[in-house]
């Protein structure tokens, strides 16, 4: 299933989302440009196995490997989620809010992932965690908005008005199964994929966390 766009309407222009998206962009375009792309790479990506707590240097990756990311469909794919769902969580939160949000949920989502191969050498990337922790916020603020969704059915493909829970859950499942599957490979290989599944998972159950906690706080005050 592939979320075409979302039918709730917002009021006020998502700003930060667009920027976010922007700069995104724009580092992309920086990675694919510099003379030897792996070396920017290892530079800015998470690689867990360079983490040393006593050092601070190698702690930036948790928030830079955020903006990175390993190919074109992969930075499409992640953005086209951020543009569909961020705008309401945007709206949601506020705009400076929301950014702190994004970032710390990126973060955690890279903690995640490094706690559970903290000695894997390949170099995690990519805005799925942050993104994830949108998602996690989404599917507790906005259950059931509507999303119009493709869903192929080989040769086939036909679009659906899904209730964004039964998306953003049918998501999470397969994120968990997936992560699963990684770690048992990385137990019987002592090789990681070059996928962070346990990133996505992490920053999912933040959003959920955090959007949970903005439930219950606007629930008493009202």
């Amino acid at each position: 299933m592939f979320p075409l766009y979302d039918i709730a309407r917002t009021y006020k222009f998502p700003l930060v989302t667009y920027l976010i998206i922007l700069f995104t962009t724009l580092v992309f375009l920086v990675e694919v440009s510099v003379p030897n792309p792996e070396v920017f790479i290892y530079k800015w990506a998470l690689i867990p196995n360079k983490v040393d707590f006593s050092n601070y240097k190698t702690l930036y990756p948790f928030l830079t490997s955020i903006f990175l990311h390993g190919s074109f469909l992969h930075i499409f794919s992640n953005l086209w989620f951020l543009k569909i769902f961020g705008d309401n969580v945007e709206e949601d939160l506020g705009s400076f809010h929301y950014l702190l949000f994004y970032l710390f949920g990126g973060a955690f989502a890279a903690f995640t992932q490094y706690l559970l191969i903290p000695n894997s050498p390949v170099p995690f990337l990519g805005a799925s965690g942050a993104i994830a922790a949108v998602l996690g916020y989404y599917f507790v603020r906005f259950p059931r908005h509507y999303v119009k969704t493709l869903i192929p059915f080989f040769p086939f493909f036909f679009t659906v008005n899904l209730p964004a829970y039964i998306l953003l859950f049918y998501w999470f499942v397969t994120q968990f199964f997936n992560g699963t599957a990684s770690l048992i490979y990385f137990a019987n290989t002592q090789t990681s994929g070059g996928i962070a599944w346990w990133a996505h998972i992490g920053g999912f159950i933040f959003g959920y966390i955090y959007g949970s906690f903005k439930k219950k706080a606007q629930s008493t005050f009202n």
